[in-house]
């Protein structure tokens, strides 16, 4: 058995282009082809994502307890990219929640584009799975609110942006003391991540700080660009 490692791609790298360059293409044409299809075509092109993410989410973690190194430190879908694919696996599959939606709107989008920008597989065991299904789950959650929000009619609140702020906090609030308890690092609130990332300012705490700023920031900026609104 390959003892699982820390994988991570350098910022504009070779391989950092060809993957990023590659997610965008994917995207870019999920959407294009979701603009000339009938809305009950595009409401089942949005729940083939969620299928996608379903399927990446179940294989993920059978392959790790099948591999034996399923534990709770490091597989609960407590950071914060798992909490909103966990969301985007079922949000289109229960009655219209507006309150999931624009919370996997800001995390789902803001936490991918930083996965993207600075690639760290966790618990990679080298093979192409692994290395597929970050991709797929990272794309998937950006992909999926943005498709909702265009073409599924989801709406984003006039607050909305702080609200999920809001949300964040309180899933700090929880996260933090749980990860001391069980010595973990989710949502790197125990330990920076160890990608050379420029929005992590300092050491603990100090960058959970930092964060706190650049995260109000972020959904602000993506509540202006998605609506055309300023508050």
């Amino acid at each position: 058995m390959i003892e699982p490692k820390t994988y991570i791609i350098e910022f504009f790298s070779d391989e950092w282009v060809r993957n990023s360059l590659c997610t965008l293409f994917i995207i870019v044409t999920y959407l294009f082809i979701g603009k000339f299809m009938s809305p009950k075509k595009k409401l089942r092109m949005g729940m083939l994502l969620s299928i996608l993410l379903i399927f990446t989410t179940l294989t993920g973690h059978t392959r790790n307890i099948v591999n034996g190194y399923w534990n709770i430190s490091d597989n609960l879908p407590l950071h914060l990219c798992s909490v909103s694919n966990l969301i985007a696996c079922f949000v289109l599959f229960i009655p219209k929640n507006n309150r999931l939606f624009e919370f996997l709107f800001y995390a789902g989008i803001i936490g991918a584009i930083q996965a993207f920008f600075t690639p760290q597989i966790n618990n990679f065991d080298g093979s192409n799975y692994e290395y597929l299904e970050y991709y797929l789950s990272h794309g998937g959650i950006m992909l999926l609110p943005i498709f909702m929000f265009k073409y599924l009619g989801y709406k984003l609140t006039k607050y909305s942006w702080i609200k999920v702020v809001l949300y964040l906090n309180i899933l700090l609030a929880i996260v933090m003391p749980l990860n001391f308890i069980i010595d973990s690092n989710y949502m790197y609130l125990a330990n920076r991540p160890n990608v050379d990332n420029p929005l992590i300012i300092g050491e603990w705490p100090y960058y959970i700080l930092f964060w706190e700023v650049i995260v109000v920031t972020l959904t602000y900026i993506l509540y202006v660009m998605s609506t055309g609104k300023r508050i």
